[in-house]
């Protein structure tokens, strides 16, 4: 279940020859299909798949919210959302939203906070490579990439300027105040079940079946969405450790580079092997440097106490 690697930018490729009557079954890559024992692999013909993902933690590294707070200079965010998970007062995910509309501290931030929030997150690598591979697609096989947060989509579509196209970008929607210009309104969540519900429409959108549906996440408020996609034959990745995510997960990419969940992608549902996987990341100028497929069992061993070994004597 576990899928865990990490890989760094090659300046060197592996030059393969191609099959006499193959053609290549990447646009815009050197990959080529297999024909007999030739090499390479080509997807199945005609399928479409909705790529959804998380933000926070997912793509980037840190918590908006975290980084908005230092910003603005707001105290004790984290414990603050754990304040909130315990209660159960909003769906996880969600303390962000509560917290500019409720906490004194967050009620004085406007939409230049948040661009500025985004400019300061720091994403994982590789992004881009992974939102153009995604678009260009593998021949017989496309891919329609969406972000679904649950922060701000002020802070998303800045962070991803000129990356991931802004309708392709599902967060937070918030109202502002039309004289102060800070948030008076919260128009769309999209966390916890506010989440499967933007998968639904989306699929809606471009008419395909539950079962073409992958989500990658990290934490705890992707659990209804993950479940909800495993539920419907889809594919789910988490890319953290996580441990409730880990066992809801189809599977688990532990990396720093974004590109890693294409891994999982190629492996588990388009069927690929593993000299196909490699070859095609190497003709994207990138090499898996360590890929280690593996099950762990987590087991904790301890002593019965000498009262209960007495006891039982």
């Amino acid at each position: 279940m576990l899928i865990c690697f990490i890989w760094v930018m090659s300046m060197t490729t592996v030059a393969r020859a191609p099959v006499a009557g193959t053609e290549p079954a990447v646009r815009g890559a050197n990959v080529f299909c297999r024909n007999g024992g030739a090499m390479a692999v080509q997807a199945a013909s005609g399928k479409h798949f909705l790529v959804a993902s998380d933000f926070d933690q997912t793509l980037s590294f840190n918590d908006s919210g975290l980084v908005l707070s230092e910003l603005i200079g707001a105290s004790g965010f984290q414990q603050k959302v754990e304040g909130l998970a315990r209660s159960n007062l909003v769906q996880q995910g969600g303390e962000l939203a509560y917290l500019l509309r409720h906490d004194p501290e967050f009620r004085g931030v406007r939409r230049e906070h948040l661009e500025e929030t985004g400019r300061r997150v720091r994403l994982r690598s590789n992004i881009p490579a992974l939102v153009e591979f995604l678009e260009r697609g593998i021949e017989g096989c496309q891919f329609s990439f969406f972000v679904i947060s649950a922060a701000p989509r002020e802070v998303i579509q800045s962070a991803l300027a000129g990356v991931v196209s802004p309708d392709h970008i599902f967060g937070t929607e918030l109202d502002y105040d039309p004289l102060s210009g800070e948030v008076c309104s919260i128009v769309r969540v999209p966390a916890g079940y506010g989440k499967v519900a933007v998968v639904e429409e989306l699929e809606s959108r471009l008419a395909l079946e539950p079962s073409r549906t992958i989500y990658i996440g990290d934490g705890s408020s992707d659990v209804h969405v993950m479940l909800h996609v495993n539920n419907r034959d889809g594919f789910t990745i988490a890319v953290s450790e996580n441990t409730q995510l880990a066992r809801i997960a189809r599977s688990t990419v532990l990396s720093d580079d974004a590109f890693s969940v294409i891994v999982p992608i190629l492996d588990q549902v388009l069927k690929w092997s593993s000299g196909d996987i490699r070859s095609l990341f190497e003709s994207n100028g990138l090499t898996l440097q360590e890929w280690a497929k593996a099950r762990t069992d987590r087991v904790t061993v301890g002593a019965v106490p000498a009262t209960a070994v007495d006891a039982i004597a």
